[in-house]
Parts: C-alpha cells; sequence; structure tokens
C-alpha cells in the first residue's frame, strides 16, 4: 500500500443518514440491556442466546454475563454461549482488558472436557481453534471443527471466523464465506424477505351504513297530510252516498286507487333516480384536488398510498396521469371511507395498505369490465314501474273528474271545500312519502352492498394473510444479514488483495438506505429493505473503507464509493448530537473529507402508538455496529500506527497465556 490513496470517490463531504431512532447514554460506553426484573436468570441466558441468534452483540452479552452473575449453573453448554458471545464478530486484538479476563475466567474453572456430549466438544473445538498458532495445531483444530455437530459448527462458522489467528484463519474464513454463500439466499430468501416489512394486516372493515336522515317537515307533512287524506276520503264518501251518487263512489275509489298505485311506482322511480344520482356522485371528480389532512396523520398517509396504488394499478395502455384524473372520484370516495372505518382503530396506515392496494386493483377490473358504472342499468327505472304510473295518473285524474262531476251536481259547497284540501294535501304528502321511502330504501340497499363489499374484503384479507403466513422470522433476517456481512468483506478483501490474517480489525456500521422500507419484530431491532453499509477494515498498513448499497430482498448489492488511507490521514473520529438524541457519527480526514453517519435519522417515531422508543433504539444501535465502528476507529485516531503493534502484542501475549493455562485441558 502507499503513502496515496489508490482510490478515492468519496467526494463532497458524502452523508449517510441512519434512521433508527432516538438514544441515550454516552455512546464512548457499550450499550446497557436493562434488567427485567421478572426474568428468572434461565429466562435472561435464554434471553441472551436468542440475541446472539439474531447478532445482537451486546445485548445478548449483557444478559448472558448477567445470568452467570445471578447464579445461572455453569455447564458446557453455558460456557460455550459464553464464549461465543464474547469473541463474536471480532478479532482478538479487539477485546478490551476486562474481556480478556472475562475469558481467562472462563477458563479457569473448565467443565471435564473429556466428555462427549456436543456442547462439551464444541468447547474443546474453540480451545483448540485459539491455541492454532502453534504449527502443530491447525490441522488438528480442523479436524475437530469438521467432525462437529451442525449446531455447534454453525455457531462457529458463523461468529468465530474472524476470531482466530495463524494458519488456521484463512482457512477457516474460506469456509464461513463458503457457507454463507450457501445460506445466503437459503429458506427462499427471495420469495420470503420482503414478506417480512409488511406488517400484520389490519382485519376487513367498511365504513358503517348512514342511518336514514329523515326530515322533521317530511314526517309533519306524512304524519299530518295522510289523516287529512283519509278525513276528506271519508267525508266525500259520506256525502255521495248520501246523494246517491253511485258513479262518484265509483269514480272517488278509482282515484284513490290511482293515487296509490302512482305512489307506488313513483317511490321506486324516485328512489332509482335518488340512488343513481348518489352512486354518480362517487365517481365525480372532486372540486378541491388537495385536502386538509395533515401529510404525517394518518389520512394523509392514507392519500399517500391510495396514489401511489392507483398508479400502481392502471388500466392497460393508459398513462398515469390520466388515469388518476380518471379515476379522481371514486378514489377520493375509497379514501375518506377507508379513513372513516379505520381512524378511531388508532392503527398504522401500513397496516391497511393491503385494503387500499384490494381496492385500487378492484377498481381497475371493474374498469376494464365496463361494470365500474354497472349500477346505472341496474338503477334503470323498469318499463313496468313506468306504466303503473302511467295507470297510475289516468285512473287518479279519471276518477277525480267524475267525482268533482257527481260533487258538484249534489252539494257544491261541501264538495268543493273537501276537494280543494285533497289535492294540496295529496301532493305535499305523497312527495314527502317518494323521500322518506328513498331513504329507507337507500338504507336496505347500502346495508346489501355494504354485506357485499364486507365479504369480498375479507376475503382478500384472508388471501393476504395466507400469504405472509410464511414471513420470515427476525433470526432468519439476522442470518441473511450475517451471510450477506461475510460475501461483501471477502469481496472486499479479494478487492484489495488482502488476506484474512493480514486484518488486524474490522468493523460494518449499516444505515438504512433512502426510502427504505423498515419493520422490527417484537424484541427486535428496526431491520430495513435497502442498506447502507460501511466496512472498514485495518491492517498493519492502513484504513481500506467501501461504501456499499445492499437491497437485502433480493440479496444484492453494488459498490458506491472506495477510501484507502493511512491511519495517520484520520484527523478525527466522534459523536455528537447526544443532547438532542440524536446522535451523529463524524469521521474527518487530513485532507477535509468527511464521512457523516446520522445513526438517529429524522424518522424517530414508533411503528405503533404508545410504543417506547428506547428499547428499539438500543437494538438497532446494537445492530448498526456503531459501538464497534467508533471503539476501532478512535484508538487509530489517537494512536495511529500505534494502536494496531500495542493490539497485536497483547493478543500475542494474553494468547500465549491462555495457551499456557489451559495446556493441560485438551490432553
Amino acid at each position: 500500500m502507499t503513502s496515496q490513496s489508490t482510490r478515492n470517490v468519496a467526494q463532497d463531504n458524502a452523508h449517510v443518514g441512519v434512521q433508527v431512532g432516538s438514544v441515550g447514554g454516552d455512546f464512548h460506553n457499550h450499550h446497557y440491556a436493562p434488567p427485567d426484573p421478572d426474568s428468572t436468570p434461565e429466562g435472561e441466558f435464554e434471553a441472551g442466546v436468542r440475541y446472539l441468534d439474531r447478532f445482537l452483540l451486546d445485548t445478548a452479552r449483557q444478559h448472558i454475563e448477567r445470568a452467570v452473575a445471578r447464579g445461572y449453573p455453569i455447564t458446557p453448554r453455558v460456557q460455550f454461549y459464553r464464549l461465543v458471545a464474547l469473541l463474536s464478530g471480532r478479532t482478538p486484538r479487539q477485546l478490551e482488558d476486562d474481556e480478556w479476563k472475562r475469558l481467562l475466567a472462563i477458563w479457569s474453572d473448565p467443565p471435564d472436557l473429556d466428555e462427549c456430549d456436543e456442547w462439551t466438544l464444541g468447547l474443546r473445538t474453540i480451545l483448540r481453534l485459539l491455541n492454532s498458532t502453534d504449527a502443530a495445531v491447525p490441522e488438528t483444530a480442523a479436524k475437530e471443527l469438521e467432525s462437529l455437530p451442525p449446531r455447534q459448527q454453525g455457531y462457529i462458522f458463523g461468529h468465530l471466523d474472524i476470531a482466530l489467528e495463524g494458519a488456521l484463519r484463512d482457512r477457516l474464513w474460506q469456509k464461513s464465506v463458503a457457507h454463507a454463500r450457501e445460506n445466503r439466499t437459503a429458506g427462499d430468501r427471495l420469495g420470503r424477505a420482503w414478506k417480512f416489512f409488511h406488517p400484520t394486516p389490519a382485519p376487513a372493515r367498511t365504513r358503517p351504513v348512514t342511518p336514514a336522515a329523515i326530515a322533521m317537515l317530511d314526517r309533519v307533512k306524512v304524519g299530518v297530510g295522510g289523516p287529512l287524506l283519509l278525513l276528506a276520503t271519508g267525508k266525500l264518501t259520506a256525502l255521495l252516498a248520501a246523494n246517491g251518487e253511485v258513479r262518484g263512489l265509483i269514480g272517488l275509489y278509482s282515484a284513490v286507487a290511482g293515487l296509490a298505485i302512482f305512489g307506488i311506482a313513483g317511490a321506486d322511480r324516485y328512489f332509482r333516480h335518488r340512488y343513481r344520482q348518489s352512486k354518480d356522485s362517487e365517481l365525480r371528480p372532486p372540486r378541491r384536488h388537495h385536502t386538509d389532512a395533515r401529510p404525517g396523520g394518518f389520512a394523509g398517509k392514507i392519500d399517500r398510498l391510495f396514489t401511489h396504488y392507483f398508479a400502481r394499478y392502471k388500466p392497460d395502455g393508459m398513462a398515469n396521469d390520466q388515469w388518476l384524473d380518471e379515476s379522481a372520484g371514486i378514489r377520493r370516495y375509497l379514501r375518506n371511507e377507508v379513513v372513516d372505518a379505520y381512524r378511531e382503530e388508532r392503527i398504522n396506515a401500513d397496516r391497511v395498505a393491503w385494503l387500499v392496494r384490494y381496492l385500487a386493483s378492484d377498481v381497475r377490473t371493474r374498469w376494464n369490465r365496463g361494470a365500474l358504472t354497472a349500477y346505472r342499468q341496474e338503477l334503470r327505472v323498469p318499463s313496468r314501474t313506468w306504466l303503473l304510473q302511467v295507470v297510475g295518473v289516468i285512473t287518479l285524474i279519471t276518477g277525480f273528474v267524475s267525482v268533482a262531476a257527481a260533487v258538484f251536481s249534489a252539494a257544491v259547497l261541501p264538495g268543493a271545500l273537501w276537494l280543494a284540501l285533497t289535492v294540496p294535501t295529496a301532493v305535499t304528502a305523497t312527495r314527502a312519502a317518494f323521500r322518506i321511502v328513498a331513504e329507507h330504501r337507500r338504507v336496505a340497499a347500502d346495508n346489501i352492498h355494504r354485506s357485499a363489499e364486507q365479504s369480498r374484503r375479507t376475503r382478500a384479507y384472508d388471501r393476504w394473510v395466507a400469504k405472509l403466513a410464511d414471513r420470515p422470522t427476525d433470526t432468519e433476517m439476522a442470518a441473511w444479514l450475517e451471510c450477506d456481512r461475510k460475501v461483501i468483506t471477502d469481496q472486499a478483501l479479494q478487492q484489495f488483495r488482502l488476506q484474512p490474517g493480514q486484518v488486524v480489525a474490522h468493523a460494518f456500521l449499516e444505515a438504512p438506505a433512502k426510502s427504505a422500507r423498515k419493520r422490527r419484530a417484537e424484541d427486535g431491532p428496526w431491520r430495513y429493505s435497502h442498506y447502507r453499509l460501511l466496512l472498514f477494515l485495518l491492517t498493519e498498513d492502513g484504513v481500506r473503507q467501501i461504501d456499499l448499497e445492499l437491497d437485502f430482498r433480493r440479496a444484492d448489492h453494488r459498490d458506491t464509493q472506495r477510501l484507502n488511507y493511512r491511519f495517520h490521514a484520520i484527523s478525527a473520529v466522534r459523536i455528537d448530537g447526544l443532547a438532542l438524541r440524536k446522535p451523529t457519527f463524524h469521521l474527518t480526514l487530513n485532507s477535509g473529507e468527511k464521512m457523516t453517519v446520522q445513526v438517529t435519522g429524522t424518522d424517530t417515531k414508533p411503528a405503533e402508538p404508545n410504543e417506547d422508543p428506547s428499547p428499539i433504539t438500543e437494538l438497532t444501535v446494537d445492530a448498526s455496529g456503531l459501538h464497534q465502528t467508533l471503539h476501532v476507529l478512535e484508538g487509530v485516531a489517537a494512536e495511529g500506527k500505534d494502536w494496531v503493534r500495542l493490539r497485536r502484542e497483547q493478543a500475542d501475549h494474553r494468547l500465549a497465556e491462555l495457551s499456557r493455562r489451559t495446556s493441560g485441558l485438551l490432553g
């Protein structure tokens, strides 16, 4: 390596943002996992093992060591996990003094290594690997490793591949990388990883039907007009009967029958007309193309989901803008329905994204079939209704003329008064009755529509739940990400023409890429669909750094920049923003170039209401590799090449001390 950078494309104050939430405390100290006062030592130990399986190493060490301190019995299994957690992801040179003391303490009172259970075999192999600096040891250690049970072998390949020294390190690294390449897409990662980032869907809901809204004036008109019509009919009947007007009586009841026929047919026609207008209004574009919804609120997020999915599910051959204009009315109607149906549930908008997607797809399907306005045909006034109305009107008029003639011939004044009362009363009461009947039929029709729509949405919900049923666990996500790290590290070693044994220390810093989807499992850190990864490789000559982007769902990555500089080129490494609970990592080179990693992004809100973000943030920072990155680069910035020399000398001395203390254990 020359004194100058072989390649440097991190120009213009490169910046990487990390959206992991707020973090309190001093980042120069290790992550602290608060104890659960209700947990037993056994429960705390098993929690530590689960964190270890998810590569949350600081948290795992805290739980495992605290369980031992609380009196959890020391067994080969416990000692195996203690060693794996202590050494995971680090070279011996990266261990601090207290960690070396803990390593020696683990071996100060070891179990009987002559036993042949799987955990004792694992312990023997780890000890053999740590002593593999001797020329005769590597072959024996390699054979023991290959003969281990799959579980113990998997832990060593997954966690201790870089924690070794000597000739065996390069060999174990290559096997570990081969294992990572084989398992990088295991378990149908390419078909399942995307499901992790979809939240648990909210059950299907529809907006409740608006109750019948009947004006008080209409109630009065029917309530008063109906009895008046009955009274007028009775008076006219008595008047005509007293005068022997049989023809008049026939005309009177013909008029009543005609009014009834007209009323029944007219009410049906009126309902169909009004209901069609209501349905048409659902398709009519809104007069205002923007809403007052807050962008960050539930309604604002639903707005964006509808715009996104309607643009995604558009009819063939139609441009996005054209389809969004054509569907503006139905889109706004459905948006309002979803907001009304779920607003009171206090759920995240992403949990109803499945419903928005279904609705957008359903609208496109109906548009393609020409069924979006099928209701117009259903609500068309039938010929029978028109015929009944005509018959009713003719019968009503004919009967009324006959009654009028009979009344005027029998008793002009009383008959004229009752006829004058019936005409406006009948008109007023009939119109009011039309509106009342139409409103009740609207409620009935809406209930039928809602029931059918609820069934369709429930089926769509069930399909989506079934599709997400094999969503990967957080442990699987962590294992895939660790495989990515190994493959990326190996490619970096090849790019820089380095052997694993030449790496004094290494560190990964993880950050979400721009617009990455995020989700977390219960008791887990945030996971991202796209990552920005910074890899630092420290050798005797200096620092190699690669910045790259990882598409986690596709298990694909690409380099975005590469740095190559000597130790003395590092001007400063620092963390600021602690007071604002937004710690930001800064790396400054003597050339003036800066690398800024905002460990707390702009999105610091929890995924669900009333969720405490602090534990989530701590886990995410643990997963991000910030602590290890800061520790390594701070040492280099402060001491330069002397840090590497001192670390190597200390590691050699301590490994020799470990070998001396354990020389009689392996036989």
